[in-house]
């Protein structure tokens, strides 16, 4: 591993001044500098907290929601580990984006569109916006679900509903107010974090039962399946392309900013209590699963489980849970929206309006929502597809930040990059293993 990334922080002000030591008017200029960060954002490190936090909000997605309450509900406490594995291997990919972003001043979209030619930019963009659209397919059904839950909402006009109001988030998406725009979020994932974990308080779970689940291990072919799914469908595509964003959109243009260092120090905190938060969220639901609805039938859709849920907790649970759920999808429809709308800055160099960029991925999902039959079934249909997207966003990651041109003293040394291979490797064949099956109908 290249001993840069394991350098030990040194906060804003004091690496600057340090560094300009021999010359005092440099040293005085950027010490003020760093005085006015400070003053604008508080301490130098929580100023630099909140990207990893809104990139979070794709893990914890209506679609993980039901795949976690169906894996415990059938098989109790059995894959535990499949979780933990599969967010110990998000935050080596989600501080990766964070990396290329911070060193190269870039997003991931916008190098691919420095380096891929016309006709090559506009297949990236097309594989891409398919991915933003079953993407934004989960988040606006699972919305319009929670609607119907809550309010007796027909699916269509839910849909709709979800539609507007994460319009209106994204209008706080510009530069100006990008942090109030971060703060929405993470109060959104606030909710969903307690709207999903509430029911343990009602029925707490044995400690040592969930402590038997962290030992990796099978019964039947069925967990092989239901685990390979798990940890198949753990990286988000969209998530991996804006976090190299996001790290960059924190600050105003013109505004003064740590060091690079300063800075991949401060994301490796975010980028590690995010992706915590997120994966104890989806550790919660896959405890509760098993704890309360452990064996019962119909508990593989999200409606199915909100109405096992309220049956076993009682309502006020149930009705939490829905809330939750509203959160989940809100956050993740906004947050999903502004990935296609860089994508499309990055490959194709259009600053689009963020308002034609939700129409674009809402169309489909409503039009899903008014003639579907059975919307999860689309739910499948759209996991297929984000499985087939994945190697498409996190092979560049990887070659990118082992390009010294690129990342220069912070390139990922040998050991790193192996190490980032095999997760790639693994992940991609957990991919392609998922898609032969789902097609297949053997999973």
């Amino acid at each position: 591993m290249n001993s840069t990334d394991d350098a030990n922080d040194m906060d804003g002000m004091g690496g600057m001044v340090n560094a300009g030591a021999t010359d005092g008017v440099e040293c005085w200029e950027t010490a003020r500098a760093n005085h006015d960060f400070s003053s604008r954002h508080g301490h130098a490190l929580a100023g630099m907290l909140g990207p990893a936090f809104v990139a979070a909000v794709a893990y914890v997605d209506p679609g993980n929601v039901a795949a976690n309450i169906t894996s415990g509900a059938r098989y109790g406490y059995l894959l535990v580990w499949v979780l933990v594995l599969a967010n110990c291997m998000s935050v080596l990919i989600q501080y990766q984006s964070a990396k290329l972003g911070i060193v190269t001043g870039k997003s991931l979209p916008e190098i691919l569109g420095e380096r891929l030619g016309d006709g090559g930019r506009f297949m990236f963009f097309m594989q891409a916006e398919v991915i933003a659209i079953a993407t934004d397919l989960a988040e606006v059904i699972g919305g319009a679900i929670a609607l119907k839950l809550l309010f007796g909402l027909p699916l269509f006009i839910g849909g709709c509903i979800i539609g507007i109001i994460s319009t209106v988030l994204l209008i706080f998406q510009k530069s100006a107010t990008h942090h109030i725009f971060e703060k929405l979020i993470i109060a959104l994932l606030l909710v969903i974090t307690f709207g999903f974990i509430a029911g343990l308080f009602i029925d707490p779970p044995n400690p040592a039962q969930v402590l038997q689940g962290l030992v990796p291990h099978f019964k039947g072919t069925e967990t092989v399946l239901m685990a390979t799914s798990m940890l198949g469908a753990t990286v988000m595509p969209h998530a991996i392309y804006l976090h190299s964003t996001l790290v960059n959109d924190h600050y105003v243009p013109g505004e003064p900013k740590p060091s690079v260092k300063t800075l991949l120090h401060g994301s490796k905190i975010d980028v590690f209590w995010a992706l915590l938060l997120a994966g104890s969220v989806n550790l919660a639901l896959l405890i509760l699963a098993a704890n309360s609805l452990h064996g019962m039938t119909g508990t593989d859709t999200i409606e199915g489980a909100q109405q096992a849920i309220q049956h076993v907790l009682g309502p006020v649970i149930g009705t939490i849970f829905s809330v939750g759920l509203l959160a989940s999808s809100l956050s993740s429809t906004s947050v999903g929206t502004y990935a296609g709308a860089e994508i499309m800055h990055g490959l194709l160099r259009i600053k689009a309006p963020m308002w034609a960029c939700r129409v674009v991925t809402l169309v489909p999902a409503l039009v899903v929502l008014w003639f579907a039959k059975n919307p999860t079934e689309a739910l499948i249909i759209g996991q297929v597809v984000l499985s087939i997207g994945i190697p498409f966003a996190i092979i560049p990651l990887m070659k990118y930040t082992h390009d010294r041109s690129l990342m220069g003293d912070y390139v990922d040394g040998p050991v790193k990059f192996a190490i980032n291979m095999v997760v790639v490797s693994l992940i991609v064949a957990l991919n392609v293993i998922l898609v032969i099956l789902t097609l297949s109908g053997r999973s």
